[in-house]
């Protein structure tokens, strides 16, 4: 690990301006590609391009995996396809590959895959592009050890042995039947205690954790935390083994996805990051800035339909933003349990109404502790009544409204496929304080 100081860039720069190559090999020989993908990010496209051809290829394809997306998009837009193909794909895992394949167009796509040299990489590569990115078969990847039930310890090794020259990292080794049916995996523990057995079906672990090609990556999230794997293999729907899917690609996929439902909780419509563009992050952020100002406009008529109301009782708008933003907290906090519990798997389809009854009576508690807390308060410093008793019903009906919307909500989203971290942003909020403005103006009128 590097502390990328602004002295250490500028002597990188000074190299790649007097064009000294030996010394930036010797660099970037003794960096991780982590490291180098961090100080790409800060040369400019011209520097880029300069120092890739001058590491070896095995490190180039890492650091171009290592990048930030938008940086690999743009420099994979200044290479010809043919070098993508044989510099990078050539040297990248196959799941690896797809990943970087997906982010080309289709006609660079295919000029890509006509420039590879090993066929059976090609089209492993093709099959993998027909899956759902969202899918275990989207995430996984064909290399690893691969041996039959039936073959002898001192052929299992052999074999094991041509397999392993081309793998850069072994986390298991996976038994077959004739069929290609995954049948156990081979510890690393029996495989040395058993020099002599006659065949591996004696020896290994019989019915290995797998997942489903067609499983979503949560599911595979949830299978690889749950058991502590490491590596996870990947049957098809008749149980054969066709490839695995490691714990790094899981925990990078698990991130990204964390980082889409948080944006979009916090009224983001997009992905974007601090280095995007002003008109791109514009773009993401003005939607639900202008559904706001709709929802702000909304209350402002609401208002005005009691401007007399209000006029002949001041005190009752001294209590608006008290409502409004009750409304809204309690919202995002039922609607955050239940998006939580949606994601992982934690709350159940039978379990819904339980869930909803839970939430009906900690919505009941909390809302008779605030509505008498608010009423102690004001009975003693406000001097009315009328707008004492209002606040005070206010507050208990719209904390269990904004209770059971922001239980609610998230799970009619997930039933019809849409995303509920939706639920846990400004739609909550702008409802919640729609309906508490009308339920707050009706009980004060209703009271007057």
């Amino acid at each position: 690990m590097i502390e990328l100081t602004k002295e250490y860039l500028e002597n990188i720069k000074h190299l790649i301006a007097e064009k000294s190559d030996k010394e930036i090999r010797l660099l970037l020989s003794e960096l991780h590609p982590a490291d180098i993908a961090e100080i790409y990010d800060e040369l400019d496209l011209r520097e880029t391009a300069y120092i890739y051809p001058l590491m070896d290829e095995d490190k180039a394809a890492d650091v171009l995996m290592e990048l930030d997306e938008d940086a690999r998009g743009r420099l994979l837009k200044e290479l010809p396809p043919e070098l993508i193909a044989k510099r990078f794909i050539d040297y990248l895992e196959t799941d690896d590959a797809v990943d970087l394949i997906r982010e080309l167009d289709e006609d660079t796509q295919e000029e890509v895959l006509s420039h590879l040299e090993d066929i059976e990489q090609a089209g492993d590569i093709v099959d993998l592009l027909k899956y759902d990115e969202d899918s275990a078969g989207g995430l996984m990847g064909t290399e690893m050890i691969v041996v039959n039930e039936n073959w002898s310890m001192p052929q299992c090794i052999e074999e094991m042995r041509k397999q392993a020259e081309e793998m850069d990292e072994i986390y298991y080794v996976y038994v077959i039947d004739d069929d290609e049916r995954l049948r156990g995996v081979l510890p690393l523990q029996r495989l040395i205690t058993n020099p002599s057995v006659s065949k591996i079906k004696h020896v290994m672990k019989k019915d290995p954790i797998a997942v489903h090609d067609n499983d979503s990556i949560e599911e595979v999230a949830q299978t690889i935390e749950k058991y502590d794997l490491v590596a996870l293999p990947v049957i098809d729907s008749i149980g054969r083994l066709i490839g695995r899917i490691t714990i790094d690609d899981v925990m990078d996929e698990v991130r990204e996805q964390h980082e889409r439902d948080y944006q979009l909780a916090s009224g983001i419509s997009q992905d974007v990051e601090t280095s995007d563009n002003v008109f791109l992050q514009t773009a993401a952020r003005l939607p639900w800035l202008l559904i706001g100002m709709i929802g702000g406009l909304g209350n402002s008529m609401i208002l005005g339909g009691f401007e007399s109301n209000i006029a002949s009782n001041p005190k009752m708008a001294l209590f608006i933003p008290l409502i409004g933003g009750t409304g809204g907290n309690v919202g995002i906090q039922s609607s955050a349990i239940v998006v939580q519990g949606l994601a992982n798997k934690s709350l159940k389809k039978e379990e819904i109404w339980s869930q909803v009854l839970k939430e009906s009576a900690v919505a009941l508690i909390n809302a008779s502790i605030i509505s008498l807390v608010v009423f102690i308060y004001n009975f003693f410093t406000l001097g009315d009544r009328v707008v004492t008793a209002s606040v005070s019903l206010s507050l208990f009906a719209v904390v269990i409204f904004a209770s059971m919307f922001g239980t609610l909500v998230p799970m009619a989203l997930e039933r019809i496929k849409i995303d509920p971290a939706l639920a846990t942003g400004p739609f909550i909020t702008i409802t919640n304080d729609i309906i508490g403005m009308m339920i707050y103006m009706f009980i004060c009128v209703s009271l007057s």
